[in-house]
This record gives C-alpha cells, structure tokens and sequence, in this order.
C-alpha cells in the first residue's frame, strides 16, 4: 500500500526526472542546390525547438566538416548538437564540403567551386527558407581541420555575410599539407600555381585582414599535427594587432577533442549575437 507520504515522494521524484529532460533541436536534411556546380548537395539542419514558435527568428552558425568528411559528420559524432541548437538559440547549417574542396573555388578544376557555393547559394537558400536573422551581425562559421580553414578563410573573405568565424584544429598553413589531403588536384603544381598555394592559405591570407571586423575564434590540441601552424597564426594575428581569441589545450586531431570544442566556440557566437 502506498501512504500520501510516498505518493508526495513519486511525484517529487517525477517531476524532478521531467526538469531534468534535455529538450532537443529539430534535425532536417535536406538538398541545396547549387547552380555553380549544376547539382544537389545534401545539408543537415538542426533548428531550436523553439522554432516552433512561428514568430521568432534565429541567428545562424554554418558548421563546416573536414577533409574525407560529409554534411552528417557532425550530427553522427557529436549527436548533442542538436540540444546545443537550444542551449545557444541558434539555427545550426551543416552544409557539404566534399571530400577535399578546401571550401575554396578550385583554381584548376571547375567542378569545385565551394566558396560560391557556402558563401553565397548556401547563406541565400537559408535565408529564403528558414526564421533567420538575416544580417552579419547574426551569422557565424565555424569548422574542423579542412573546415576550420574553410571557416577563417570564408568569414575573412565574405565579411559583409559573416560576423564570427572559429576554427578546431585547423590546417591554416597549406604549404605544410603540399603532399596530403588531395591539395594538389585543387590548387595545382606548386610551382606552376605558387602564387595560388600563397594567397589561398589562412596564414598568408590574414596580412591582408588586419583591419577585419569578423571576430575570430580558433583552438588547436598541443598533440595536434596542425599545432605548429595554429601557433605560428596567433603569433602573426598578435603580432599584427588582429583581435582574436586561441586556445590551446590537451588533444589529438580526434572527434574527442571537437566534441570537447564544439561548445566554447558555441558560446563565443551566442555572445557575438547578443552583442
């Protein structure tokens, strides 16, 4: 038999396990198309739950993914992602990179052309489709390792669609990656091409930013292979005067260390919306 004295203890224990339940983004895939390539690429997107309030709208983060990656990178491996859409407000946009664009338009090949399409096609179809706040002031971008490099790159390029900018891991100095992650089938032979491997690479890129409006957050693993490169960009960006914010802490080139990132950079935006 159960006394009133335990029915009050039930439902305390009740309602306390129904606080306690995350409430979670509502997660779309879907296809954007992208006239530069003349085809359809897959997008995830995880909007608020609160989205369901028809009259608000939402700032939003473009989270790109690495090399060899896809659009569901970041769902598959950091599945919290959708509770963070809530946490932080925000509409999350995980776009397609391929394999190896590098997120820039290929100089040698055509059929690359992911700076068109993640700055512009992608930013619009949002914008068209979605409650968004559609300014500057309430859009970041943010990646991993080839997407981090994507990030800076697009956000110091497009300054007038992307306020904030964060990197993990990035690979922001391509001439140490010559050899590897396929560079040489988007950017072309490094003599040939010298003067495209310099001004496609963050490192060499910043020189010409040090006057740039876009808030830039980026963080690196101390065991990272990226490191040293993440090092030599603070240095420069201090040395220039560049306002920004590096983290470096314990960590590999591993989706442990991401998922361990992916929340700082999420604050750093929130607080960049808000303000």
């Amino acid at each position: 038999m159960i006394t009133s004295k335990k029915k009050s203890i039930l439902m305390m224990v009740t309602l306390l396990s129904l606080c306690s339940v995350s409430v979670a983004g509502i997660v779309d895939t879907i296809s954007i198309y992208s006239y530069k390539m003349h085809k359809n690429i897959s997008c995830v997107i995880i909007r608020p739950n609160s989205y369901k309030k028809k009259i608000i709208h939402f700032p939003v983060v473009y989270l790109l993914h690495g090399f060899d990656g896809s659009y569901n990178n970041w769902i598959k491996q950091v599945p919290e992602i959708n509770e963070y859409a809530d946490r932080y407000q925000s509409i999350i946009v995980c776009p397609d990179g391929a394999v190896d664009s590098w997120y820039f338009d290929s100089p040698v090949d055509t059929a690359y052309r992911y700076e068109t399409y993640i700055a512009l096609e992608v930013v619009h179809y949002i914008d068209q489709n979605y409650r968004t706040i559609a300014d500057r002031k309430h859009r970041a971008i943010c990646g991993l390792s080839m997407g981090g490099h994507g990030a800076l790159f697009l956000a110091l390029r497009h300054p007038d669609t992307f306020g904030a900018a964060g990197s993990m891991s990035g690979g922001v100095d391509l001439s140490q990656s010559k050899n590897l992650f396929a560079l040489i089938k988007r950017i072309g032979d490094t003599t040939v091409n010298a003067r495209e491997w310099h001004d496609l690479t963050i490192i060499n890129l910043i020189e010409h930013f040090t006057n740039t409006s876009v808030k830039i957050i980026f963080d690196c693993g101390n065991k990272d292979f990226f490191i040293d490169g993440n090092r030599m960009l603070h240095r420069k960006m201090s040395e220039l005067n560049i306002p920004h914010d590096f983290i470096e802490r314990p960590g590999e080139h591993s989706w442990e260390y991401w998922k361990n990132a992916l929340p700082y950079h999420l604050l750093f935006f929130r607080r960049f919306f808000d303000s």
